[in-house]
């Protein structure tokens, strides 16, 4: 093991305790570089770098090309190892599953299976399996929680399993928040503390996660950032995390926001410019003069939404107001004054006088020029002032649907259709009609402004005797149970409940999908009469089919806005100008009546917010919920897999691992299985939402005893691999051009010209031994950091995915799992080549010497026998990619290295 050539341990005093640290700054006192001009979160890595330093996986080259990364920097790939790592119940069940599968193999190899082990800290929330089955009561939020209890009693068994069986394992409960709202109030230490050879190593905090939002702790200075399971997995046994070196645009802010503007809408703005930019793959830093003009629940916010707008983080450095933000959810005041003093030992704590850092590139913004505003309706980054919402939702009802619209008829959008409700009143649905309201999604629930300020609205709306149509679903699923505590505390929660707005659960709900039914006669009215209807949440992704099966238009807004848009019914209204209702006496009442003043928003955080209710709360985190620790749980090392299960399965990813990997070769005589356009998201591919029981996983169900009330959802199911392969491009809203005209998960099957559903041609051709590829346009694998969009594409067959570009994370995903990603030459594409999906590839170049980012040959056959040619780029970005795509995944290496006794 080689030494770090350079002298960069120091000592450090912080409340009469000494630590040790690696001081940043003597890299740059002993001639290595710049490192005091380096952004923030590039010290982050580089102090990293130094600590982990093991003249192996993380050499001193590795240290260099940090430190002089402000001199310029190179495509070279740096590896992280995180401080911990956390997931949510959707991916880590699966993790889980994985590792107990890996235990499983190291025990048949002869092995000892309790090397399968974290080796860093790791995190559970348990928060993706509420759902919204009852709304608008008292009684809400008990029966939600029963129903999650009974649908997920032997997904939550395995994971009771997995504290007992695996070190360094914890799980937080159900019915206690949203992973990244847990994170940002409770787990994150942002000095992290390490005992090493007798001393006490103090160091920042980092993270990765199982959730493309886990960036929401880079508004508290924590470096932090969504991968895939399996790359999580990784982390876990020892594995790097490896990277090319990022980019960083610095994103100067200036000004304050105005009056009557959320971080919402600074979130959706800010989304919409980097979009625009172009940020996939690079780091987000925030800076400048408007920084302390922002809360850190609002930085939150803004941070939240990074894969929205394409980076791997949106990062704010530690200040003053980070300090307290750490009083105020009740962190301790030792580990408060070490974050202080650790931080400004290391030059890494901002000040206003701190000199702006060298970035990549810098884009600027006033916060004065801040409005109210929604996004969607089918994309976060594609904005909507508020004072154009009418016009601009008439416009795109009216526009082709080949055209990203939804070409409504003239009769179409002015239809109206009577509802009759159970409990007697009647309600007129209308394009447009608002039948989802959520206050959902860590995003929003995890800020009190947004939160106190729609119960404000909430409260002037019921002084005028405003009431939300019967057709509205409403519904509130805070981050957390402080969120609850705050709001009774304010004297406003009875004013959002008499609305409708009644606590339905906590955890993500509607913002993942589990919005569940719509009443039975909305319902109807919608299917009967193919209506074109909206939902208006808080949330942070409205792609199509995600929110609600029926639901076509998704609008993402401010708490206050969820609020006002309830209250009106529809979204094909101008708030600003026509009245949200009437009161009692006929007179109209507008937006502007009911609005939150920004001094009523800090009266009610002044009265209603203390660091005690934080520390109540989660005081007994891992033990408060009883329904959890009444789950019986199951004993040994090894998981006993029951063959009759449909939630938890023994996977096949393992299965004849042999001690070396194959060559890697060509890949000949491939058919397309899908043929796909531009922002095709890991929803698409992967939905998490309600399962069809007509399509291929909901006949799976059927046919292995399952009721069609118990299906849950294939999120839930993402520990069992036969559903999840069969609900893999299974969403209702996919378009697949090999089945031209159609919508849904079908395609055609070549040899025959069936339409038949992409889980059943992928069967055939797997059973003919025919090689598959998927072929699509730009942003491929866009939105969740879900690793079964990618699992669930190589057990139908796909051997490449050829795109316009990538997801970051999806394409580690597709390296990870042994599915070639390959990228068109810039310019060209699928509809620029003339590519119809009939055609039969021939992918060539492909070796055990493949370089990262080579250029080889795809020569296409066309049906009548002619050929045509084309280059594509190989994205396999590293050369430690092209090691996991030689094994066949990033899970078969490690396995391989610890079978050998390299690990």
């Amino acid at each position: 093991m080689s030494k770090l050539p350079y002298q960069v341990q120091a000592d450090l005093q912080s409340s009469g305790q000494s630590y040790r640290y690696y001081r940043l700054q003597a890299l740059e006192e002993q001639g290595l570089g710049p490192v005091s001009k380096l952004p923030f979160s590039i010290k982050v890595l580089l102090e990293a770098a130094i600590r982990q330093h093991d003249g192996r996986g993380i050499t001193n080259e590795h240290v260099k090309q940090l430190a002089t990364w402000a001199e310029g920097r190179e495509d070279k790939e740096i590896p992280l190892i995180p401080a911990r790592i956390v997931l949510q119940d959707f991916t880590g069940v699966p993790v889980v599953v994985d590792l107990a599968a890996m235990r499983e193999t190291v025990k048949q190899a002869g092995g000892d299976p309790n090397r399968i082990n974290p080796l860093v800290p790791v995190d559970l929330v348990i928060d993706h399996s509420v759902m919204v089955d009852a709304f608008g009561t008292a009684d809400a939020l008990k029966t939600n929680m029963d129903i999650e209890f009974e649908r997920n009693g032997e997904r939550y068994r395995f994971l009771r399993w997995a504290q007992t069986a695996f070190d360094n394992f914890r799980a937080v409960p159900p019915a206690t928040g949203i992973v990244h709202q847990v994170n940002l109030e409770y787990l994150a230490s942002v000095a992290a503390t390490k005992s090493k050879d007798g001393v006490t190593e103090v160091y920042p905090d980092s993270l990765v996660g199982t959730d493309s939002h886990t960036t929401m702790i880079n508004g508290l200075g924590v470096v932090g950032w969504g991968v895939g399971g399996i790359e999580a997995e990784a982390c876990m046994l020892g594995q790097p995390l490896y990277f090319v070196m990022p980019e960083v645009i610095g994103f100067k802010l200036t000004g304050k926001l105005a009056e009557g503007a959320t971080a919402t809408d600074l979130a959706l703005t800010v989304t919409q410019i980097l979009r625009k930019k172009g940020v996939v793959g690079k780091f987000v830093e925030f800076f400048g003069p408007g920084l302390s003009n922002i809360s850190l629940a609002d930085r939150a916010t803004v941070a939240n939404m990074a894969p929205e707008y394409g980076a791997t983080i949106g990062f704010f450095p530690i200040d003053e107001e980070a300090l307290n933000y750490l009083r105020l959810t009740g962190r301790d005041e030792k580990q408060i004054a070490l974050v202080s003093d650790y931080y400004k030992a290391q030059d890494m704590f901002r000040t206003d006088e701190t000199p702006d850092p060298v970035f990549t590139d810098v884009i600027e913004l006033d916060l004065s020029t801040i409005v109210p505003s929604l996004a969607g309706p089918k994309r976060p980054q594609d904005r909507v002032e508020l004072t154009n919402m009418k016009k601009e939702f008439n416009e795109i009802i009216r526009t082709p649907i080949d055209k990203g619209g939804y070409g409504l008829s003239e009769d179409k959008i002015v239809e109206t259709v009577a509802v009759s409700h159970p409990n007697g009143q009647t309600s007129s649905l209308s394009t447009g009609a608002v039948v989802i309201a959520a206050i959902t999604s860590c995003t929003n629930t995890s800020n009190p402004s947004v939160m106190l300020g729609a119960a404000i609205v909430a409260k002037k709306a019921v002084e005028r005797g405003l009431k939300k149509p019967g057709y509205v679903k409403s519904s509130l699923t805070p981050g957390s149970l402080v969120v609850t505590e705050y709001l009774t505390k304010s004297g406003l929660l009875p004013y959002l409940e008499k609305i409708g707005f009644y606590v339905a659960g906590y955890g993500c709900a509607t913002c993942i999908g589990n919005s569940g039914p719509l009443p039975d006669e909305v319902s109807q009215a919608i299917a009967d009469n193919d209506m074109t209807v909206a939902a208006v949440i808080s949330g942070n992704r409205n792609f199509e089919g995600r929110v609600h099966a029926q639901v076509k238009a998704n609008y993402l807004a401010s708490p206050p806005l969820v609020v006002a848009y309830a209250l009106a019914g529809t979204v094909n209204i101008d708030l600003a100008v026509d009245p949200i209702g009437f009161d009692d006496n006929n007179e109209a009442v507008y937006l502007k009546d009911i609005w939150p003043t920004n001094e009523e928003i800090q009266q009610a955080l002044n009265s209603s917010l203390n660091p005690a209710m934080f520390r109540a709360k989660y005081e007994n985190v891992f033990t408060q919920n009883e329904q959890w620790n009444q789950i019986p749980v199951p004993e040994g090392d090894l998981y006993e897999w029951d063959e009759q299960s449909t939630y938890i399965a023994n996977p096949p990813f393992f299965t004849d691992l042999g001690p070396t990997p194959g060559d890697i070769g060509d890949i000949n005589g491939a058919r397309v299985l899908a043929l796909m356009g531009d922002s095709v998201t890991t929803d698409h591919i992967s939905p998490a939402g309600n399962i069809k029981a007509d399509s291929p996983g909901g006949k799976y169900l059927l046919d292995h005893g399952v009721d069609k009330k118990d299906f849950n959802s294939y999120g839930s199911r993402r520990g069992h691999h036969e559903v999840m392969m069969r609900g893999t491009f299974a969403n209702i809203r996919i378009r697949n051009q090999v089945a031209p005209g159609t919508e849904g998960g079908v395609t055609t099957y070549l040899p025959t010209e069936e339409v038949m559903s992409i889980y059943d041609a992928s069967m055939k051709y797997q059973a003919s031994k025919t090689n598959l590829v998927v072929i699509a346009g730009k942003e491929y694998g866009t939105g969740s950091s879900r690793d079964w969009a990618a699992k669930g594409t190589f057990l139908l067959g796909v051997k490449a995915v050829i795109a316009e570009s990538f997801e970051r994370i999806h394409r580690a995903n597709l390296v990870g799992m042994g599915v070639l990603p390959l990228q068109f030459q810039p310019g060209t594409g699928w509809k620029t080549l003339g590519i119809t999906g009939r055609e039969t590839f021939e992918i060539n170049g492909l070796s055990n010497d493949v370089q990262p980012g080579q250029t080889i040959t795809v020569t296409a056959k066309r049906e009548d026998g002619t050929t045509f040619e084309f280059p594509a780029i190989v994205r396999l970005d590293s050369l430690v990619d092209v090691d996991y795509y030689r094994n066949s995944g990033i899970l078969q290496t490690v396995l391989r290295q610890m079978l050998a006794g390299q690990q």
